[in-house]
Order: C-alpha cells, then structure tokens, then sequence
C-alpha cells in the first residue's frame, strides 16, 4: 500500500481506530454510487459488514471490484479535519463472526447484550466486503474555526 501524505498528515493507524463512517464508492450500470458504512481496520485490510437481502453494494463490488473510501473526522468548532482517501480493489467474502465482532465494538461498545438486536442476531446471511487498498491520501485540512 502507497500511502500519499499531504503537506500535514496525522497518524493513519491511530485515525482508523476510531468509529467514523467510511464512504464507499463503487461503479454501478447507472454510474457511481456511495454507501456511508461503519467499518474495521485490520492486517491494512477495510472490513464492512453487508447485507445482501437489503444492500446493494455487495453486487456492485462483484461486478467491479474497483473501489474508492473516503473517511473524515470533521469538529467544526475546533476546526480539525482530517481526510483519509483510499483507492483500491474489493471482494465479497463470506461472513466472519469475529471480524464482525471486533468491527461492531468500535461503534456500539463492549457490552454486546445492549447491542441493538438487529447487530446481535447478525449472521450467514451478511457478507464481509474486505478492501485493499494501493494507495491511500492522508490529510490534515484543518482550519482556524470561525466561531
């Protein structure tokens, strides 16, 4: 992986860590597409959780495996912003209950009885999109804030 840094850049690793969206964008018959997903970082891998009864990604990632991600930590009051912009192929694998796992925690915390039932009852019937990336574009554009 070819990481590009920005005139200022920010600790990539440490940035993945946190629960952000990620943006996936992929190509579709109709032209691009977005799908704002919660994700993983792991072994320099992106992890999203699909479904393919009610997400139409999966398919758009099977046909062209060809994919952008977009991940950016906006605090408008203090002005950071930091933007991480990856470039790379996509396949669908099969479901991983601990990938999902470890991916689900970031966002929902430790205590996985007071997870929402539709993140406890995850399982075979959802997919795991796992991401390479060649080159990944990371900038610091943070501003002086306004207010």
């Amino acid at each position: 992986m070819e990481i590009i840094r920005g005139n200022r850049s920010f600790d990539l690793d440490e940035f993945l860590k946190k629960p952000l969206f990620a943006h996936l964008s992929t190509l579709s018959a109709d032209g691009p597409r977005e799908s704002p997903v919660w994700f993983h970082w792991e072994n320099e891998c992106i992890w999203i959780i699909g479904t393919p009864s009610s997400d139409s990604f999966p398919g758009r990632v099977e046909a062209n495996p060809k994919c952008a991600i977009g991940i950016v930590e906006l605090e408008h009051t203090t002005g950071k912003v930091l933007h991480a912009g990856f470039r790379g192929c996509a396949t669908v694998e099969s479901f991983d209950k601990g990938i999902t796992n470890r991916l689900l925690t970031r966002y929902l915390g430790s205590n996985h009885e007071k997870w929402d039932p539709m993140f406890r009852e995850l399982d075979d019937n959802n997919i795991l999109i796992r991401f390479v990336p060649e080159t990944v574009v990371v900038r610091d554009q943070s501003f002086n804030p306004s207010i």
